[in-house]
């Protein structure tokens, strides 16, 4: 049976495909003038600004993002990833497995850097109150991406269950803390997960963990939500998985536009929740009480 991972991957790129072919004249016309008359360049043109699409939207080969289509890898993790890690970026291997020698070694480049960005704003790095800033931010910077070092076998450990229960369990109000993949300042809010098993229950405590470990990265909300949904989706195959978050982006509010108490809603719908509309209503009634 094909899994909600891979249904959910190729129906997004399907989607992509589609938006790509809807209007092929502007896509030609944007390309070689001649394009027009010559099917195989328009092809070509067509082919080029998909795979354009795709890298920005789904993460080229410098990391794997969600969604990811469904491999078999026995790798003792929910997520098919030969390393455990759902979804690793270029570094992060290397990351999980350094040795006490090597992660100084990274903290060391960092503080350096450190030193650099403060002299670039003007700032003097050697005055008291900046001497250990460097290593300080070093050391958080490390302890706030601490998701790239943790496995999610790991994280859900031997906490799944068999219980015949039926009906949906919910976790709502979580509290998660992330950085914005595009301006490294923080988005705070909070998380509701709910799930309907299918034989198999999951430890409560699991969903707020899962929800820490994805959110101990660098990250945009749309992606950390589906990632939440997903690994929850593989732990236990449940009949249906949804999350919705809502959060603050300090690149909102103290940058650029400056709307303080802006607030951004994310939802991630998989299996029942998104095909029975019953079923989602009573989850969206559960979470706003």
């Amino acid at each position: 049976m094909t899994s909600h991972v891979e249904l959910l991957s190729n129906g997004l790129r399907k989607l992509e495909l589609q938006q790509s072919e809807t209007n092929p004249r502007s896509n030609d016309q944007d390309g070689d003038p001649h394009s027009e008359n010559d099917p195989s360049a328009a092809n070509a043109s067509r082919l080029s600004r998909s795979q354009a699409r795709e890298g920005y939207g789904f993460r080229p080969p410098s990391g794997i993002s969600t969604p990811l289509t469904s491999r078999t890898v026995e790798t003792g993790s929910p997520l098919p990833d030969p390393h455990g890690l759902g979804w690793p970026a270029k570094s992060t291997v290397s990351r999980l497995n350094e040795t006490t020698t090597d992660r100084a070694a990274r903290e060391k480049i960092m503080v350096s850097a450190v030193r650099t960005i403060l002299e670039c704003i003007g700032e003097d790095p050697d005055r008291e109150g900046l001497l250990k800033t460097p290593e300080r931010f070093a050391q958080a910077m490390m302890w706030m991406t601490r998701g790239y070092e943790e496995r999610l076998a790991d994280v859900i450990n031997d906490a799944v269950f068999a219980e015949d229960h039926d009906e949906m369990v919910l976790v709502r109000e979580i509290d998660f803390s992330s950085l914005c993949e595009h301006h490294l300042v923080p988005f705070t809010g909070k998380v509701a997960i709910a799930y309907i098993p299918n034989q198999l229950v999951l430890g409560l405590s699991k969903l707020a963990r899962i929800a820490e470990t994805f959110s101990r990265r660098l990250q945009v909300q749309e992606r950390l939500t589906k990632q939440i949904a997903i690994a929850v989706q593989e732990a236990i195959k449940p009949r249906g998985v949804a999350v919705v978050m809502e959060a603050t982006h300090m690149c909102m509010t103290m940058r650029g536009v400056q709307k303080p108490g802006s607030i951004t809603v994310t939802s991630c719908m998989l299996g029942c929740f998104r095909t029975q509309q019953k079923t989602r209503e009573e989850f969206l009634t559960l979470i706003k009480r």
